[in-house]
């Protein structure tokens, strides 16, 4: 067993456990909210792309391709040392809240694109029916058209909260404390980097694996094609 402890001392590790568990609880409140931000922004965004008016198409349109051609670590960079101090919060924002908004404005442009798939899958008489019974456009969409869209493609939108989850750990660079940073207090005081680095993989693939089950589920269960 002493080549095991060379190559990976688990018993350091063990001491390491409540910093794992913290940081694991951080990645999944960060993941939770930024998941949250990131569906409501994908839903106005798929709506705004589907929209008559060329203005909103175009705002939309702009947003999801500045978002998808740069890196998520500039996009986090950028909103939380450029952002200058908010009226509302008569501050700048802090590591988390910086972190999260960066997050959830990168997953909803892929989102935006998810639910606009999903919204166009619907055929035209069950929208048409909708009208003919006299709802209005918002009525249409939240009754009839959204709760549907999601149903179908709700196995892609599981597979893109896995990418938002791992992506979570970029946040670490700004200072945010999560699962990252739990492998990076191993690193800063005991200058393990396989036990820092490897439990830190170990906790994502175990955090990724559960969710390839739930996506497997919903896509059983809804007959959805999974992303």
């Amino acid at each position: 067993m002493d080549w095991i402890l060379d190559f990976y001392n688990y018993r350091v590790v063990a001491q390491y456990l409540p910093e794992f568990a913290r940081g694991l609880g951080s990645t999944a409140w960060i993941s939770l909210l930024a998941l949250a931000m990131s569906l409501v922004i994908g839903t106005i965004a798929a709506i705004m792309r589907m929209s008559p008016n060329p203005l909103l198409w175009r705002i939309a349109a702009g947003y999801v391709q500045a978002i998808r051609s740069t890196p998520l670590l500039i996009q986090i960079y950028l909103i939380y040392f450029t952002l200058p101090a908010l009226p509302l919060l008569d501050r700048r924002l802090d590591e988390l809240e910086g972190g999260i908004i960066a997050l959830g404005l990168n997953a909803g442009a892929y989102m935006s694109e998810i639910i606009r798939a999903g919204i166009e899958s619907i055929s035209r008489g069950q929208v048409e029916g909708a009208m003919s019974v006299g709802m209005t456009y918002p009525q249409r969409m939240r009754y009839v058209v959204l709760p549907q869209a999601f149903a179908r493609v709700a196995p892609p939108l599981l597979g893109q909260t896995a990418v938002l989850i791992k992506d979570s750990a970029l946040v670490s660079f700004i200072g945010v404390f999560e699962l990252f940073g739990a492998g990076l207090v191993i690193l800063n005081e005991r200058l393990m980097p396989n036990e820092a680095f490897l439990t830190v993989a170990a906790c994502y693939l175990a955090i990724y694996t559960v969710m390839l089950s739930v996506t497997g589920y919903a896509q059983r269960r809804l007959g959805g094609a999974a992303a």
